[in-house]
């Protein structure tokens, strides 16, 4: 029984890692854009809240209109993994908590009004341990390659007076890509302000993942 967790709790990192192909896919879990209310899971997830302030707790999905829309008129709804419904955290800790591709991340799905999943957010969580916030940045290569490393659009930002390489690293990258089924907007850094401590530094990628016709239009 504890090895096919174990390989199950292996697919679930595969899930995020697969590349994209022509059929519609999950972009995480069970998750994907354009899937209504009432086809998101009833199990397996908790702490449901208002990523807008007041950040107000929520009792489900279903409360999602609670939540204040955002400039595109989107409910935006933070979420986490339960850790109930996932007997490998018992016996490994690289297994527990919320995480994507082995990353410890912060999840929220943002909703229309008539409660379709229009995006779904993905960030590193800044305050995972110092060892694992140093390669958040590293997640954006495995989002390219879920994605396709082909069609990515990305402009580089150079450090500024206040901003140094990290272990002679410097990271500032936007990256936006857009395919008939979604738009993706991709970010990620990694720097440090010279006048911080060492173990002080910006770190992280963050994904947004949306239907193509939120991206704005070319000129």
């Amino acid at each position: 029984m504890i090895g096919r967790h174990l390989l199950l709790a292996g697919l679930a990192l595969l899930l995020f890692a697969a590349p994209l192909g022509a059929a519609e896919t999950n972009d995480l879990r069970e998750f994907h854009i354009g899937m209504t209310l009432s086809e998101l899971p009833a199990s397996g997830y908790t702490g449901f809240a208002c990523v807008a302030p007041p950040r107000q707790s929520l009792t489900g999905w279903q409360d999602y209109r609670t939540c204040p829309k955002d400039a595109a008129g989107w409910h935006e709804i933070g979420f986490r993994y339960d850790p109930a419904a996932n007997p490998m955290a018992r016996l490994n800790d690289k297994f527990g908590g919320t995480r994507v591709a082995g990353h410890p991340v912060r999840l929220a799905l943002l909703l229309t009004d008539e409660g379709v999943v229009a995006g779904l957010r993905i960030a590193t969580d800044p305050t995972a341990p110092f060892y694992l916030h140093k390669k958040a940045f590293l997640l954006a290569d495995q989002v390219m390659a879920r994605y396709g490393a082909s069609g990515w659009i990305c402009v580089k930002g150079a450090p500024s007076a206040h901003e140094q390489p990290v272990g002679g690293v410097f990271v500032k990258e936007h990256c936006e890509k857009t395919t008939p089924s979604r738009h993706l907007l991709l970010d990620r850094e990694l720097y440090r302000d010279p006048a911080q401590d060492l173990r002080e530094f910006v770190g992280g990628t963050e994904l947004l993942i949306e239907r193509p016709d939120a991206a704005a239009p070319t000129h």
